[in-house]
């Protein structure tokens, strides 16, 4: 297992991620974090953890600078801002597709919170994304990107989440008939998945739908 800090151009800006590279990846995992985190969440790094010893490699991505972070924690404005959020997971995609460790990898999308908007309006404009995992995510503020997506989904949600549980039945709803979209609800979870085992059973959860899919696109290459 192999670490390191790297950087990536998204327009006029630099951000900065750790990519953690396994052996012998089988796909290129990247996390797009909820309103107000970074790349060191403590739970998506759980989960990458877990994803890398299953042999993913992971890139976990501040998607602001952190210039943009300390005005956002004034004015909450940029984490609300999907459409930027997305256009900088778009770049990302296109970075691995460059870096040569990556480059022939299957790419998945992990999203959390507000970076599972994110994370399907950027998979709508790449088609190439093989696979999404939401978890406790915001997939109602993708809006109509939501019926362009082809990706496999899966939407994990706490089972006393019961606001978000609506918002991402309403958001299944909107996405297209032919594509796999799947509502997993971890039994008496919150939205944060604090409680013992709820973490574990969304990782658990992930790997296997990354296992699946991105070895389907894989096979088919």
């Amino acid at each position: 297992m192999y670490g390191r800090d790297v950087e990536v151009l998204a327009e006029d800006v630099r951000l900065a991620g750790t990519l953690t590279l396994p052996e012998r990846p089988r796909a290129a995992i990247a996390f797009a974090h909820g309103s107000g985190s970074s790349r060191f969440s403590p739970r998506n790094r759980a989960v990458a953890g877990v994803l890398n010893r299953a042999g993913f490699a992971t890139l976990l991505l501040d998607l602001l600078t952190p210039e943009e972070e300390r005005v956002d924690a004034y004015t909450a404005h940029l984490r609300f801002n999907i459409g930027l959020l997305a256009q900088r997971l778009v770049a990302t995609t296109d970075w691995l597709a460059r870096e040569d460790a990556t480059a022939r990898l299957p790419v998945g999308y992990f999203g959390a919170s507000t970076g599972a908007a994110a994370a399907l309006m950027a998979a709508a404009d790449r088609p190439n994304v093989t696979a999404i995992v939401s978890r406790g995510g915001r997939p109602d503020l993708a809006g109509p990107s939501l019926a362009r997506v082809h990706a496999p989904t899966l939407l994990i949600v706490g089972g006393a989440d019961v606001p978000v549980i609506a918002l991402n039945q309403q958001a299944r709803a909107r996405m297209r008939p032919d594509v796999e979209a799947r509502l997993e609800i971890v039994p008496g979870a919150t939205h944060l998945f604090e409680e013992p085992g709820a973490l574990e059973m969304v990782a658990t959860l992930a790997t296997n739908w990354f296992r699946r899919y991105t070895a389907r696109a894989e096979a088919a290459a």
